[in-house]
């Protein structure tokens, strides 16, 4: 009998992904999914419209992907089934929102400073939710100057330290990965392997964050190698971490299908066992 399908790591119109999230969790079922989390940039906005067209058959894990840096590092972490009314942590995520508004503001004058026929106004149409900058990209591509959201993440365009990029507010992973924890969350480096979107930190830094409360790696990723898989199931293991696996689907913005890598069951009971910040639905 084949087991439960497990993905931990998707993004609706709530942040950056092009999918409502009411039509996310009826697309998770008809993929095959038992189970998938939400996890938007910085925010908790798409989980009332999840959950009110949680088709049955499906269950719905809360979450958000929370921005992050160490050492000058940025980096991301999953957390899940923490309680949104815990003001430390709902406040800290605000500023993060607030900041990412900014950014792209930012962002977007330097476009139009350089003659780029792009606006602020279609750049927040583009955004049913938190502004971020695959909404710039796609006013570039509306605009044709580029032919698709993955050409306008270049040094040329708003790739990171590129010619129209602007940095953001990201906290201190060690302090996220405590606030998550008091707000009855469990806390998942997000793609911590990924070097092809920039610089990744070293395993000192993963130890760092065990010792903070860190609870499992997300291996099985569609940004990792084989050979970072290898690693990082080792340090996982050296450390006492779970590991877990996602498509972080995007919808159109990425070609990564739902349920593209996959968590255990083991992995997946484990979260929901330490969780005391709310329940699965």
């Amino acid at each position: 009998m084949p087991g439960l399908k497990i993905d931990l790591h998707t993004h609706s119109t709530a942040s950056d992904g092009t999918t409502p999230p009411e039509l996310l969790v009826r697309e998770a079922l008809d993929s095959g999914l038992d189970a998938l989390a939400l996890t938007d940039h910085d925010t908790t906005s798409g989980w009332d419209a999840a959950a009110e067209a949680l088709p049955v058959g499906l269950r719905l894990v809360r979450g958000a992907e929370i921005s992050c840096s160490r050492n000058g590092i940025s980096l991301h972490l999953l957390a899940y089934l923490f309680d949104p009314a815990y003001a430390p942590l709902a406040d800290r995520m605000r500023e993060l929102r607030e900041s990412r508004v900014n950014r792209a503001e930012q962002m977007v004058r330097m476009l139009v400073a350089d003659g780029v026929p792009v606006t602020w106004e279609q750049v927040r149409l583009l955004a049913d939710g938190t502004v971020g900058r695959p909404h710039i990209a796609q006013a570039l591509v509306q605009s044709g100057l580029v032919e698709s959201v993955a050409d306008a993440f270049t040094p040329e365009w708003i790739g990171t330290h590129g010619r129209y990029w602007g940095a953001k507010l990201e906290l201190d992973v060690v302090e996220a990965i405590g606030l998550v924890e008091e707000a009855g969350g469990v806390a998942v480096f997000a793609h911590p392997g990924a070097s092809s979107r920039g610089r990744t930190v070293g395993d000192d830094v993963i130890v760092e964050m065990a010792a903070a409360g860190l609870v499992g790696l997300e291996v099985d990723h569609p940004d990792h190698t084989p050979e970072a898989r290898a690693h990082l199931n080792r340090l996982a293991q050296e450390l006492g971490l779970l590991t877990t696996g996602s498509s972080d689907f995007h919808g159109r913005n990425k070609t990564v299908a739902l349920g593209a890598h996959l968590t255990s069951e083991d992995a997946y009971g484990a979260i929901l066992a330490r969780a005391s910040g709310l329940d699965v639905l």
